[in-house]
């Protein structure tokens, strides 16, 4: 039998009405990714939100994975020497439209194979992305490319 929810270690995101799964290890920068898209919303101008960070609940529903924060984390954010922060634009669920991995090395031309990936029997597209301060920018290129946040089939 399929599970239908999993708590991932990982931190959503809401850009426009896309939300935006961002995985990788402790340490990787999904907080700093996420609070640098959070900054770049009203810059662009769009909506811009966070649903959670660290630990994230996803549920698959009716073919689509809708994520939601840990109840213990809602409404915070983990800053780093700092602690937990209150966070004010929030949301308290996604439709997940894209899936960005953190990871210490990417090669330079993605695999097709790679660009998708199976969460919960959900395919969601997928970017993998280093260490790098422009990877905000990066995020920001996929989520505008019309097919982008299409769901692959």
């Amino acid at each position: 039998m399929t599970r239908t929810s999993a708590t991932l270690h990982a931190t959503c995101v809401v850009l426009g009405e896309s939300g935006l799964l961002i995985r990788g290890p402790s340490g990787s920068g999904k907080t700093t990714l996420a609070r640098d898209l959070l900054q770049a919303g009203p810059i662009l101008p769009v909506f811009a939100a966070l649903v959670g960070d660290d630990r994230i609940v996803v549920e698959a529903r009716h073919g689509r994975l809708v994520a939601r924060p840990h109840p213990a984390l809602a409404g915070l954010i983990e800053i780093r020497g700092a602690g937990l922060q209150i966070v004010e634009n929030t949301l308290p669920s996604a439709v997940l439209r894209l899936v960005v991995d953190l990871a210490e090395t990417v090669p330079r031309m993605p695999e097709p194979a790679r660009e998708s990936v199976l969460l919960l029997g959900v395919r969601l597209p997928r970017i993998i992305l280093p260490r790098d301060p422009a990877r905000a920018s990066t995020v920001l290129w996929r989520w505008r490319r019309p097919h982008g946040m299409m769901m692959a089939g």
